[in-house]
């Protein structure tokens, strides 16, 4: 699946500049890709949001936009979200600076097609994201799907969701005001580590989680690489629900 039809620009924000792809009309979803980059899949993904009724913008972030997985692109992507400033890969407790940019693009998006607010979703290292990025009320229907940041390595990284304290603070108050937080995940899916549980304890009855069961240990994409059909659509059910009051 190609890029063509989505509008590239380059967008400059928090002292970041990264290639943007923007397809679609409607109220705005922010799509942040997984690793390697924009694969296939990934943009498969976007196009369904796209034909939803949405405006999509997709920031690339990693690799080469377009291009297919493999073993050695998969191995050189995750090294540099490994040393890479923009992400907090080890780091607890900690909001990954690239959430900066991010936030901007949303806010650009939301001033230029208006409505309710804008959508985000992250997944694997960028799972974490999107909520984040609640901390600007310009985001209204915040997804995680498989968030892995920080890795899990040892307890405390596993159940630790990449948010300074301040920042889970505004998130945790956002969502008693009436913002739910959507999260998917394989249950057997390791780079999770138990941060559903700790997002459940954060957020309380405010948190959605939709869960599938791991029929392979490789199991960890759910809207992409080992997508789950039920998963994208419970994913465009909540954009529709919390950008598109009047459907």
């Amino acid at each position: 699946m190609s890029l063509d039809g989505w509008a590239e620009e380059s967008f400059t924000a928090a002292g970041l500049t990264r290639q943007t792809f923007r397809k679609g009309t409607g109220p705005g979803v922010v799509v942040v890709h997984e690793v390697p980059g924009i694969t296939p899949a990934v943009l498969a993904f976007a196009e369904e949001v796209v034909a939803a009724g949405f405006t999509v913008v997709m920031p690339s972030l990693l690799g080469t936009p377009g291009r297919a997985p493999s073993t050695l692109y998969g191995m050189s992507s995750m090294f540099k979200v490994c040393i890479s400033r923009e992400f907090s890969t080890w780091a607890m407790n900690r909001t990954s600076p690239v959430i900066g940019y991010l936030r901007a693009v949303a806010r650009h998006l939301h001033d230029d097609v208006g409505g309710p607010g804008v959508g985000a979703i992250g997944m694997c290292f960028s799972g974490g994201f999107a909520l984040a990025m609640m901390v600007d009320e310009t985001i209204a229907a915040p997804v995680l799907s498989q968030p892995s940041l920080p890795l899990p390595i040892g307890k405390a990284r596993a159940a630790n969701l990449g948010l300074s304290p301040d920042d889970a603070l505004v998130v945790a108050e956002r969502a008693t005001a009436g913002c739910p937080v959507m999260g998917l995940r394989f249950t057997g899916d390791k780079l999770v580590g138990t941060r559903f549980a700790t997002l459940r304890t954060l957020l309380g009855d405010r948190f959605v989680a939709v869960e599938f069961p791991s029929a392979h240990k490789t199991d960890h994409s759910v809207v992409t690489e080992q997508r789950q059909q039920e998963g994208v659509d419970r994913v465009l059910s909540f954009f529709r629900s919390r950008l598109l009051p009047a459907a």
